[in-house]
C-alpha cells in the first residue's frame, strides 16, 4: 500500500529570540562577537511537578499549533535568556563564561532548576531567585538531567576545552514538569561555599557523579557487574543522553565503537553512611544514597557517537530508544519497562531492535497526542531519509510523506500562510536538516543554493498539527489502538494515512470536519471490503430531490444541525435500502473475513468510546457522529442487537440505516447505565460484568479513562472488594492517601486519586452524578482528619483543607491553592463576605486619630504604627486600649509639660526638674514597646529597619507647644541616653516576626552603620533572641568584635548564644571564653575588659550550653560565682555574680540531682555562698586565693578570705532555683532557710529572704497556689506574730526590729507573688489574677489611700515602718507578676491600674528609673505582641522570666552594679504564640467564632472543657488536649494535639495544628457572620423566607405578597443574598421565583421558590441544577407529548431519570446510607417525577400498535416505516423506561415457555424470571401480546 502526501504546515522563518531580544536590549548581532547556543522546550518543562493535568483531559482538544508554546533558553557568553513565546520571562548572568544548561529535577523541590555549568563552578538557580554556586573540585564537561538529580561527566585532561554550542543539551523528555518561575528578575544573593561538597572518597575516582540536592554532595556512581558494585572509572564511556523521566542513560565508548544503554538504579544507604559525611548545610531530610549504573544493552552499530538520542513509542505501544547514526540511519531499541506497585521501582529490559534509513529526525506528538505510555507520552518521529523526503513514523511503521508548499524559500514566510496548493517537487530547495522538535513543531534547514555555488540556509518552524483538530477523530483513533490488535490497528492507519487529503480537506470547510470525513471515509472502505455490495456508496441521484438530499449543502447543513432536519423514519430510504437488499453469499474469501474481523473490532472498541461519551454532557454533538458510524458498522455485521441499541438512544439514526441480514448469534451490547443502575438496585457483586465494556478493564486505557473512573467510584460505593490494584468489579483503581472507614470516604479518596473534581461532575448526567454527590455529603460534617487538602475541596470543607496545607510556605501553599480549585464547583461563588458594621470603622478610625494627643499638631513615627490590623481590631477594636497603649509607650515625640503660661527663673528650674523626671520615664518606654510590638511584623530585605528616636524634649502646651529640651549642663544627655538607645534598638528589632527560614545576612550587614552605635547593638540583640544571628559567619563576628565597642560586643556575645541556644557550638564557646578574664590561662596576654562584657559572656555561656549540665562549664561557672574583684569589677560585682548564678542554672536547668558529677560539694558550695547555716564547718565559709587571682593585678577592695556573702548569694540563690527548678527536692528545699528569729532576721537581708522564697517555692513547684493561704503559710510564726502586733498598735520599744518584721513580710509577699506569677505565667488564671491584684492595691493602698471595694485581714501602716522605696519596689513586682500571669490578655481591670500608676509616677518627682522600667514591662506583658502572644511555664521559659525579672531594679538608665539591663529582654525566650484566631475560609477575613477548648487532666484538676470566643490565647500545649469548632453558624470540626513538649514557635515543625494561629472555619449558609448578626437576629430571616416560599399561603394573602413585591421590599433574591454571594443562585433567585419575571408560569415559580429554599437552607447549592433538570425534563417531555414538537433527539436522559430513581431505591433499600436524616434530593420529588413519566407514557397513543409491529416484525428496523413521527418517540420512550429486550430476546423467552405451558395460560411469572431487567407493566403488555397471538 502506497502512503499518503500531505502538505506541510510552514509557521514562519526561524530565529532565536533571544537575538532579537539583544536587538531589543541594544546589542545587535553584528557587535557581539561571541559565539551563542539554545535549545527549544515545552511549557510542561517548567511546571511544578505536583501540578495537576487537566482533569478533563480525556475529552481535551489539541491545542492549535499557531499558539506559540515554544519556551526558549539563549546562551551567548555569560548571558541566559530565557523567552516564552515571543517575550522575555527571565535573564540570568554569571560571573565567568556558560559551558552549558539544562533544567533538572531534584527530589526536594517540586520545580524544576535550571542547572548551569561554568568554568569551574555549578550554579543552581531556586525558583526564589535564590542562587548556589558550588565550586567543582574537577574539569566537568557536561551535565545531564536524570530522575535522580544532576549528572556531571568528568573530564581526563585537566586543560580540555569545552565547545559550548555541542555542549548544550536537549529539552527534557515529556513528563513531569514544573510550575514557570515567577515574573522577577532574580536578585538573590549567591551562597558561595568556599570548600567543594565533595567527601566522598569515590567521588574523586569516579569518571560520573550524581548531584542530588543542591546543599549536598558530590556523589559517586557505580557500575553494577555480576552482582557487585565498584567505582564506575570509565572515562571512555561518555554520555550522550540521559533521561529525566525513565533513568537511563546512553553513552558511546569510542575505543570499542560500541554504543550502550545504562540504567541508573539508586539505593538507600542511610544505615552504612556516617553521617558525618553530611554538610552542615545539607537539609534534615536528605539521605546518602549510592547511584548503580548498569548496562542493559550494548551495541557496535557505528564508528561515531550518535548525534542525537530519544525517546519514541513503537506502533504497538512500546517505548523505543532512537539512535541516529552518522551512517544514515535511525536505530531504535524496543524497551520493556516494569514500574513498581509505588511508582518508584523500575525495570528495563531491551526487546529487539530496528532501524530506518534517516540523514536526520527528532520526535513529534502527531497521531496521538494525548496517550500515555506509562510515565512517556506517545511520540511519533519525523524522519529526513535519504533523498530528502520527509516522512512521518510510528515506531517503524511510515504513515505518509509531507513536502514543502509552493513558494517555502523564495521569500518571506508569513505566519498565517495556510497555502492549500500542493507542490510535487520544489525546484532547487533541499531539507538538510531536522531539529528542536516541541510537540508537533520542530525546525527544518534548507538549502536553496540551486545553481548558486554558496549554498543559503534557512530555517523555518513548521508543524503538523492541522488547526483545529477533531476531538472526536482523535478519540477514536485513540480508543482502536487500545482495542484493536497491533497488527489490525497498524492496518488501519496505513489505510488512514495513505487515504491523503479528502475532498473536504482541499476546500474551504473547516478542517474538524475534513479529520472526521478522512476518517469516516476510512471506515467505509474497510465496511465495503467485507461486503460483496457497497451499500454505503451513494447512489447517483435520479430525482431532483435525492440531488438536493445527496448535495454537499444539505450535508454541510445536517453537520451544523444534524437532529432538527432529519425526520424518524426517512421512508423513501428504507424502501430504497430494502429493495436494493442482496444477501451475502456464504463463502468469503480470506480478505473479506480478516476486514469483517477488522470491522468486529472496530465495533467493540468505538462502542467502548460510545459508552464513555455518554457519560460526558459536553459531547452530544459527537455523540451524534458516532451512533451513525456505529449504526453503520453493526449493520453491516448483521448486529441487529447493536443497531436496536442505538436506536434506542437515537431513534433519529432510522434515516441513515439500510437493510442488512442479521447474524444468526446475536451479541448483547455492553451498557455502562444499565450496569450503573443494576449497581445501584441489587450492588455491585449482583452486576452483571457483561454489561460494562472490555477495554474499561484495561489499567492504562486513555479511551475509556473517564468511563473508568465512574465505575471505580460506583464500585467502591457500592462495596467492592479491593484485590491489589483492582476491583471485584475488574476495574483498575487509585486510592489517595487517607483514612477511610465507609464506602463514601474510600469513593471520596479514589476521586482525589482519580482528579475528579466538582467541575467533572458537572460533566455527568444528573442520575450517574447523584450517588457521588451523595458520597460528598455524606463525608461533610466530620472527615477524617489525615485526609489530603484536595478532599477537603472536594466534600466542601475547604476550612479543612486550609488546615492541611503547610504553614508558614506561602509559594507552596498558592500552588496548592491552584491546584485545589480544579476540585471546587466552577459555578458556586465563595459565600457572602463579612461585612463589618459601620460603627466599628468609625471606632477603628477614631482610634487611630486618637493615638496622638489632643494638642499634637502632626503624627510622627513611634515603630507602633503597624499595630492596627485585623487581628487586633477584632479583638480590642470596640475599645480604645491599644490606642491607649500606644500612646503610653510612645517615645518618638516631645512629652507634655503643664507650666504657667508666663514662666518665671523658678518655673524654668523647675521645668527642667520635671523634665529630667519624665526623661527617667520616656528612657524606660522601649522595655515596654519592645514587648507591645514582639513579632508584630515583617520588613523587606530591601529595606533599612527603621528605628523610632528617643526623644527626651518636652513641649508646653501652654505656650504654642514651645519644645524645651534638657540643660545639657545640669545633666549628662549623653550618658543618659546611651544604654535607653540601646534598648530603644532592641524594641526596634523585637518586632521583626521569626521568618519561615534564615534571615539573609547580606539584610543584616547591610543596617550595620559605619560606625557602631548603641541602637544597632540593641538590634543584634534582638535579631539573636529570634535565633537570626546564626546566618553570620566568623568573618563577620570579627568584624564587629574588632570595633571595640562594648554594648554591641555585649549584645553580638548574647545574641549569638540565643541563637545557639542549647548547641553547646565550639566557635561560639570560644568566643565567649575569650571574654572571661578568670579563665584565661596564665600565660595569656592580660585583657582589661568591662564586667559588663565579662557578664553578658557568662550569660552566653548559660544560654549556649542550656540543659546540658556539661561537668566543665558547671566547674567554670560555679567559681566564677566567688570570684573576688579585680580591676573595675568592685562596683559591678553582685552583677557578676549574678549572672555567674543565672548562667549555671541555665547549665544545669531542672537536672536536679543529676546537675554535677561531684554533687555533694557543689551544692555545698552554693550553699556556702548564700551563707546557709546548713553547712556548719567553720572552715567551708573560707575561701583561699586561686592561682588565677594571685596572677592578676591587685583590685580596688581588699578582702580576706571570708565568703563575701553580700556578693554571691543572690547568684548562688538563683543558680539552686534552676538546677532543682520543679524537682520537689524538700532537701533542698529546707535547706534555702527562712528566718524563724528575730537573730535570724538581723543576720539576713530582707531582699535575700523573698530570693530564697522564689528558689524554694521554684523547687516545690507543685505546692504554689494562687491563694492567700499558701502565701500566709510562708510567712514564718515570728514574722506573723510581729504584724499582728503592729496591727493591733501593741507598744514595742524595738523599732530595729519592728523594721526588720515589715521588711522581712513584704519581701515574703512580694516573693511569693513573683512565684505565683512564674508558676501561672500566661495561664489568664483567675485565682491568680484576683490575688495578686489584691495585693498590688494592698501596696498601692499603704503608699497612698486608694478606694478598693474588696476587704482584706492585711496589715495596715506598713509605711510606717519600712521606707517608701521598699513599698513602690514590692509593688511594681507584684504588677508584673501580674502581667506575666495575664500576658497578651489586655486585661483591662489590670490596665488600668498600670495606667494609674504611670500617670501618678509623672506627678511624684521621686519615682526611680527601674519604677519606671517596671510600669514600662508591665504595660508591654500585658499587651505582649499586640495581645497576641503569652508565655510559657517549660523550664527555659521560666528561668529566662526569672531573669528578665530579677528584683532588683536598677536606680538608673546606666545602672548596670546589680543586674545587666540587657538581661532584662530574656523574656522573650518565655515569649510563645498560642493566639487563635478564626478566619472564614470563603472571604479570608477574621471571624468570631464559639470553641470548645478540653484541657488534659493534671496533678490539680480532672479534664475539664471550657468554652472561648476566638480571636482567643489557648493553654499550653502541654496540657491542650483538643480544640472544638462548635455552635451553629460553623461547620464543625476538631483538632487533636499531640504532647511531644515542643514550643509552639518552633516554625520548622510543620505537622503542629495550628502552627501560625490560624485556624479556617467555613459558615453554613443560612447564618450571617457574628459580626453582621451578634445575637442571631438576622438569621431568623430564614424563615421569613419558608413564607414567602410557603406557595398556599400566598395565594390566601397574595395582596401581602405583592407588597413585599414592590420595589423597596425585601424579595427573594434580596433573602437569598443575606446567606449568599453567589451571583448563579441570586440572579435564579431574581429571575425564576419572582411573578415580576416570571411570564406567569405559577407552578414553575413555586418550584423555584421551594428549590432555592431546600439548597440554600441545607447547604447544597450543588443540588440546584440537578433539581432544575429534572424539573426540566419531565416538562419537556409533556410539552412534546402535546405539541408534537421534538425537543429530545436522543434518550439518554430516560437513562439518567431512571439512575435516579434507582438511587432512591438504594436509600430505602440501604444499599446506600443515609446523610442528615435522608438522602440529598427529597424522596417525594424522585417519586413524583416516577408518577409523571410513567403518567407520560399511559398517556400516549398508539403505544401497544407499536408494541405489536415491534414484537411480531421479522425485519426490525425497517418494517417501522408506517409509524408516525408523534407515535415513535413516545414508544422508544417506553421501550428504554421498561427496559424492554430487543424482539428476538422475547421471542427466545416465549418460544422456552410455550414448550413447557399451554399457550392459553400467562406466561407473566416466568416472563419474569427470564427477563429479570424488564418492568412489570412492559412484561405485562408481552404476556397480553402473546396470549392474544396463541388464541389467535
Amino acid at each position: 500500500m502506497s502512503i499518503g502526501v500531505r502538505q506541510l504546515t510552514v509557521l514562519r522563518e526561524f530565529k532565536p529570540f533571544g537575538l532579537t531580544a539583544e536587538e531589543q536590549d541594544g546589542k545587535p548581532a553584528a557587535d557581539v562577537s561571541e559565539k551563542y547556543a539554545y535549545f527549544l522546550f515545552g511549557s510542561e518543562v517548567t511546571r511544578e511537578r505536583d501540578d495537576l493535568l487537566p482533569i478533563d483531559s480525556d475529552f481535551s482538544s489539541t491545542g492549535s499549533p499557531f499558539d506559540c508554546g515554544d519556551q526558549e533558553l539563549f546562551i551567548r557568553g555569560n548571558r541566559i535568556i530565557w523567552s516564552k513565546g515571543f517575550e522575555v520571562h527571565k535573564r540570568y548572568s554569571s560571573s565567568n563564561n556558560i559551558v552549558t544548561a539544562c533544567w533538572c529535577r531534584m527530589d526536594a523541590f517540586p520545580d524544576a532548576l535550571l542547572c548551569v555549568l561554568e568554568i569551574n563552578n555549578l550554579s543552581v538557580y531556586y525558583v526564589s531567585g535564590e542562587v548556589i554556586c558550588i565550586p567543582l573540585p574537577y574539569t566537568i564537561t557536561n551535565i545531564w538531567p536524570t530522575p535522580f538529580g544532576l549528572l556531571l561527566q568528568k573530564s581526563t585532561d585537566e586543560h580540555r576545552s569545552v565547545k559550548t554550542s555541542s555542549s548544550i543539551v536537549y529539552a527534557r523528555d515529556t513528563g513531569r514538569a514544573p510550575k514557570d518561575y515567577r515574573s522577577r528578575r532574580y536578585t538573590a544573593n549567591q551562597h558561595n561555599y568556599l570548600e567543594p561538597i565533595v567527601k566522598e572518597v569515590g567521588a574523586s575516582l569516579s569518571s560520573h557523579l550524581i548531584l542530588k540536592h543542591p546543599m549536598g554532595e558530590l556523589q559517586a556512581t557505580y557500575i553494577e557487574e555480576r552482582g557487585k558494585l565498584t567505582v564506575m572509572k570509565d572515562y571512555e564511556e561518555r554520555t550522550i543522553w540521559t533521561s529525566d523521566v525513565i533513568p537511563l542513560m546512553t553513552s558511546y565508548n569510542k575505543d570499542r565503537l560500541q554504543h550502550s544503554v545504562w540504567l541508573v538504579e539508586a539505593a538507600d544507604n542511610c544505615n552504612n553512611v556516617d553521617a558525618g559525611t553530611l554538610t552542615e548545610q545539607s537539609p534534615s531530610d536528605f539521605c546518602p544514597q549510592k547511584f548503580s549504573l548498569r548496562r542493559i544493552w550494548q551495541g557496535k552499530c557505528s564508528q561515531f557517537a550518535a548525534s542525537k538520542v530519544f525517546f519514541a513509542t513503537d506502533s504497538d505501544g512500546v517505548p523505543i530508544i532512537c539512535f541516529l547514526l552518522q551512517e544514515q540511519k535511525l536505530l531504535s531499541v524496543r524497551l520493556q519497562i516494569d514500574e513498581g506497585g509505588d511508582g518508584v521501582s523500575i525495570d528495563v529490559r531491551p526487546l529487539m531492535i530496528w532501524s530506518i534509513p534517516a540523514i536526520s529526525a527528532a520526535t513529534v506528538t502527531v497521531t496521538r497526542p494525548r496517550v500515555k505510555v506509562g510515565r512517556l507520552t506517545f511520540m511519533d518521529i519525523i524522519v529526513l531519509d535519504c533523498e530528502g523526503s520527509l516522512l512521518l513514523y510510528t515506531g517503524d511503521q511510515c504513515l505518509c510523506k509531507y513536502i514543502l508548499p509552493v513558494g517555502v524559500g523564495s521569500g518571506p514566510i508569513p505566519v498565517d500562510d495556510n497555502s492549500s496548493r500542493l507542490s510535487n517537487l520544489s525546484y532547487g530547495i533541499k531539507i538538510v536538516g531536522i531539529d528542536d522538535a516541541v510537540e508537533g513543531r520542530f525546525n527544518i534547514t534548507l538549502n536553496s543554493g540551486r545553481m548558486s555555488e554558496h549554498a543559503v540556509m534557512q530555517i523555518f518552524r513548521c508543524t503538523l498539527h492541522c488547526s483545529p483538530s477533531s476531538s472526536l477523530a482523535n478519540d477514536c483513533l485513540m480508543a482502536m489502538a487500545e482495542g484493536l490488535h497491533s497488527s489490525s490497528y497498524s492496518h488501519f492507519l496505513r489505510v488512514l494515512w495513505g487515504s491523503g487529503f479528502s475532498a473536504s480537506s482541499q476546500n474551504n470547510e473547516s478542517n474538524v470536519e475534513s479529520q472526521w470525513e478522512s476518517f469516516l471515509s476510512t471506515v467505509h472502505r474497510i465496511i465495503d471490503l467485507h461486503q460483496s455490495s457497497r451499500h454505503s456508496f451513494p447512489k447517483i441521484p435520479s430525482t431532483s430531490w435525492d440531488f438536493l438530499i445527496s448535495s454537499k449543502f444539505h450535508t454541510s447543513y445536517g453537520k451544523q444541525v444534524p437532529n432538527s432536519c432529519i425526520s424518524v423514519v426517512n421512508v423513501s430510504g428504507c424502501r430504497d435500502s430494502l429493495s436494493a437488499a442482496v444477501h451475502v453469499p456464504d463463502k468469503r474469501s480470506p480478505e473479506v473475513i480478516y476486514y469483517r474481523q477488522l470491522s468486529s473490532e472496530m465495533l467493540d472498541s468505538l462502542h467502548a468510546l460510545y459508552e464513555n461519551l455518554k457519560l460526558n454532557n459536553l459531547r452530544k454533538q459527537d455523540l451524534w457522529k458516532l451512533v451513525v458510524l456505529l449504526c453503520k458498522i453493526a449493520a453491516s455485521l448483521g448486529e441487529a442487537s447493536y443497531v436496536d441499541y442505538y436506536v434506542r438512544d437515537f431513534p433519529c439514526v432510522l434515516s441513515d440505516i439500510y437493510f442488512f441480514q442479521r447474524t444468526v448469534t446475536q451479541r448483547a451490547p455492553p451498557s455502562l447505565f444499565h450496569w450503573l443502575e443494576t449497581c445501584l438496585r441489587r450492588g455491585c457483586h449482583l452486576a452483571d460484568l457483561n454489561y460494562l465494556p472490555s477495554l474499561i478493564f484495561k489499567g492504562n486505557s486513555n479511551a475509556l479513562c473517564w468511563a473508568r473512573k465512574v465505575v471505580c467510584f460506583y464500585s467502591l460505593l457500592l462495596g467492592a472488594e479491593r484485590n491489589g490494584k483492582k476491583l471485584s468489579t475488574g476495574v483498575y483503581y487509585d486510592i489517595a492517601k487517607g483514612t477511610a472507614q465507609t464506602p463514601e470516604e474510600l469513593t471520596v479518596l479514589a476521586m482525589v486519586a482519580e482528579r475528579f473534581g466538582h467541575p467533572q461532575l458537572d460533566l455527568l448526567p444528573v442520575g450517574v452524578s447523584l450517588p457521588l454527590h451523595h458520597a460528598l455529603d455524606k463525608c461533610r460534617d466530620s472527615p477524617p482528619s489525615d485526609w489530603p487538602a484536595a478532599a477537603y475541596v472536594l466534600v466542601g470543607r475547604e476550612d479543612l483543607a486550609m488546615a492541611s496545607l503547610k504553614p508558614f510556605n506561602q509559594q507552596e501553599n498558592i500552588q496548592n491553592n491552584v491546584n485545589l480549585t480544579s476540585f471546587s464547583p466552577a459555578y458556586r461563588l465563595h459565600l457572602r463576605p463579612v461585612t463589618v458594621p459601620s460603627f466599628v470603622s468609625e471606632n477603628t478610625r477614631v482610634g487611630i486619630t486618637k493615638v496622638e494627643d489632643a494638642d499634637a499638631t502632626k503624627s510622627v513615627e513611634d515603630g507602633m504604627e503597624h499595630i492596627f490590623n485585623s487581628n487586633t481590631q477584632l479583638r480590642f477594636g470596640r475599645d480604645l486600649r491599644l490606642n491607649e497603649v500606644r500612646r503610653l509607650l510612645c517615645s518618638a515625640r516631645p512629652v507634655a509639660i503643664q507650666t504657667p503660661a508666663s514662666p518665671t527663673a523658678t518655673d524654668q528650674d523647675f521645668q527642667q526638674h520635671q523634665l529630667w523626671n519624665l526623661a527617667q520615664r520616656t528612657t524606660a518606654l522601649p522595655f515596654g514597646r519592645g514587648a507591645f510590638t514582639l513579632a508584630t511584623t515583617y520588613t523587606l530585605l530591601t529595606e533599612a529597619l527603621f528605628v523610632p528616636k528617643l526623644i527626651l524634649a518636652g513641649r508646653l502646651p501652654s505656650q504654642q507647644n514651645a519644645t524645651v529640651n534638657l540643660d545639657p549642663n545640669l545633666r549628662s544627655i549623653s550618658e543618659l541616653k546611651s544604654w535607653p538607645e540601646f534598648h530603644n534598638g532592641v524594641a526596634a528589632g523585637l518586632k521583626l516576626a521569626p521568618f519561615q527560614g534564615k534571615m539573609s545576612r547580606t539584610w543584616i550587614l547591610y543596617n550595620k552603620p559605619q560606625e557602631p552605635n548603641f541602637s544597632h547593638a540593641g538590634l543584634l540583640l534582638a535579631l539573636g533572641l529570634h535565633e537570626h544571628l546564626r546566618v553570620l559567619m566568623i568573618s563577620d563576628v570579627y568584624r564587629y568584635l574588632a570595633q571595640e565597642h562594648d554594648i554591641t560586643t555585649c549584645a553580638l556575645l548574647l545574641g549569638l548564644s540565643a541563637s545557639s541556644r542549647g548547641t553547646m557550638d565550639p566557635a561560639i564557646s570560644k568566643i565567649l571564653l575569650v571574654h572571661i578574664p578568670a579563665r584565661h590561662p596564665s600565660n595569656f596576654p592580660e585583657l582589661e575588659l568591662p564586667t559588663v562584657l565579662q557578664s553578658a559572656a557568662l550569660m552566653g555561656i548559660g544560654l549556649l550550653y542550656e540543659g546540658s549540665a556539661h561537668p566543665l562549664t558547671t566547674k567554670i561557672l560555679l567559681g566564677e560565682i566567688g570570684r573576688r574583684s579585680g580591676g573595675d569589677n568592685v562596683l559591678e560585682r553582685e552583677g557578676y555574680a549574678v549572672a555567674a548564678g543565672c548562667a549555671l542554672g541555665l547549665v544545669a536547668l531542672g537536672r536536679g540531682s543529676d546537675a554535677f558529677s561531684f554533687m555533694d560539694a557543689s551544692i555545698d558550695q552554693l550553699f556556702q555562698y548564700i551563707g546557709s547555716k546548713g553547712v556548719n564547718s567553720e572552715k567551708s565559709f573560707h575561701i583561699g586565693p586561686s592561682s588565677d587571682d594571685q596572677s592578676r593585678s591587685i583590685g580596688q577592695m581588699l578582702e580576706g578570705t571570708h565568703i563575701n556573702v553580700d556578693v554571691t548569694a543572690p547568684g548562688a540563690t538563683i543558680a539552686l532555683a534552676l538546677i532543682f527548678l520543679k524537682t520537689e527536692s524538700e532537701v533542698v528545699a529546707s535547706r534555702l532557710h527562712i528566718p524563724t528569729s528575730h537573730f535570724e532576721l538581723q543576720y539576713l537581708r530582707p531582699d535575700f529572704i523573698m530570693l530564697r522564697i522564689i528558689a524554694r517555692s521554684l523547687i516545690m513547684w507543685s505546692r504554689i497556689c494562687p491563694s492567700k493561704g499558701w502565701v500566709d503559710s510562708l510567712v514564718p510564726a515570728v514574722v506573723n506574730v510581729g504584724i499582728v502586733r503592729l496591727t493591733n498598735e501593741t507598744n514595742d520599744n524595738d523599732e530595729f526590729d519592728r523594721q526588720a518584721l515589715v521588711q522581712a513580710y513584704v519581701n515574703i509577699v512580694t516573693g511569693a507573688c513573683i512565684s505565683i506569677g512564674l508558676k501561672y505565667a500566661g495561664t489568664r488564671n483567675g485565682d491568680a489574677q484576683e490575688l495578686l491584684y489584691n495585693y498590688a492595691i494592698y501596696f498601692l493602698s499603704e503608699i497612698k489611700y486608694v478606694s478598693h471595694s474588696s476587704k482584706t485581714d492585711l496589715p495596715k501602716g506598713l509605711l510606717h515602718h519600712v521606707d517608701r522605696g521598699t513599698l513602690e519596689i514590692s509593688l511594681h513586682l507584684v504588677i508584673l507578676s501580674l502581667c506575666v500571669v495575664m500576658a497578651g490578655s489586655g486585661h483591662l481591670q489590670t490596665f488600668r491600674l498600670l495606667r494609674y500608676l504611670r500617670s501618678r509616677s509623672s506627678v511624684d518627682g521621686h519615682m526611680s528609673y527601674g519604677i519606671q522600667m517596671g510600669i514600662s514591662l508591665a504595660i508591654g506583658f500585658l499587651f505582649l505582641g499586640g495581645g497576641v502572644r503569652t508565655f510559657s511555664t517549660r523550664d527555659s521559659a521560666v528561668a529566662a522570666l526569672l531573669i528578665a525579672l530579677y528584683p532588683r531594679l536598677p536606680t538608673g538608665p546606666n545602672d548596670n552594679r546589680c543586674h545587666l539591663q540587657a538581661f532584662r529582654h530574656l523574656y522573650v525566650i518565655a515569649a510563645e504564640s498560642r493566639w487563635l484566631q478564626t478566619v472564614d475560609v470563603d472571604t479570608g477575613l477574621p471571624v468570631y467564632s464559639s470553641l470548645e477548648v478540653t484541657v488534659l487532666e493534671t496533678d490539680q484538676f480532672s479534664e475539664t472543657s471550657y468554652s472561648e470566643v476566638t480571636p482567643c490565647i489557648l493553654p499550653e500545649r502541654s496540657t491542650l488536649k483538643n480544640v472544638r469548632v462548635c455552635g451553629p453558624r460553623y461547620w464543625p470540626q476538631v483538632i487533636d494535639f499531640l504532647h511531644e513538649g515542643k514550643s509552639w514557635l518552633n516554625y520548622a515543625v510543620k505537622s503542629y495544628p495550628l502552627n501560625g494561629g490560624l485556624l479556617y472555619v467555613k459558615r453554613k449558609v443560612g447564618f450571617c457572620s457574628y459580626v453582621d448578626d451578634p445575637i442571631g437576629c438576622q438569621s431568623l430571616l430564614s424563615r421569613a423566607m419558608h413564607k414567602v416560599f410557603d406557595k398556599p399561603s400566598l395565594n390566601n394573602s397574595s395582596s401581602r405578597f405583592r407588597d413585599e413585591c414592590k420595589p423597596g421590599s425585601n424579595k427573594v433574591g434580596q433573602l437569598v443574598g443575606t446567606f449568599s454571594a453567589d451571583p448563579s443562585l441570586i440572579a435564579f433567585a431574581e429571575v425564576c421565583c419572582e411573578s415580576s419575571w416570571n411570564n406567569g408560569d405559577d407552578n414553575f415559580q413555586e418550584f423555584c421558590s421551594q428549590v432555592i429554599f431546600e439548597c440554600v437552607s441545607n447547604d447544597r447549592p450543588a443540588l440546584l441544577p440537578i433539581y432544575l433538570s429534572l424539573y426540566t425534563t419531565i416538562a419537556s417531555m409533556w410539552e412534546q407529548v402535546k405539541d408534537g414538537r421534538i425537543v429530545f433527539h436522543d434518550l439518554s436522559f430516560l437513562q439518567s431519570l431512571k439512575l435516579a430513581l434507582a438511587y432512591n431505591e438504594a436509600l430505602k433499600s440501604g444499599k446506600l446510607s443515609t446523610t442528615r436524616g435522608g438522602g440529598i434530593i427529597q424522596s417525594t420529588f424522585l417519586e413524583s417525577i416516577k408518577k409523571h413519566v410513567e403518567g407520560i407514557l399511559s398517556s400516549s397513543s398508539g403505544l401497544r400498535d407499536c408494541l405489536i409491529k415491534y414484537m411480531n416484525l421479522e425485519n426490525w428496523p425497517h418494517n417501522l416505516s408506517g409509524f408516525h413521527e408523534q407515535e415513535a418517540i413516545p414508544f422508544f420512550w417506553y421501550l428504554q423506561w421498561y427496559s424492554l429486550p430487543p424482539p428476538h430476546v422475547v421471542k427466545e423467552a416465549a418460544q422456552k415457555i410455550r414448550a413447557r405451558v399451554p399457550s392459553s395460560s400467562s406466561m407473566l411469572p416466568l416472563l419474569r424470571l427470564l427477563l429479570p431487567n424488564t418492568h412489570i407493566k412492559a412484561i405485562s403488555q408481552i404476556d397480553e401480546l402473546l396470549l392474544s397471538s396463541g388464541s389467535k
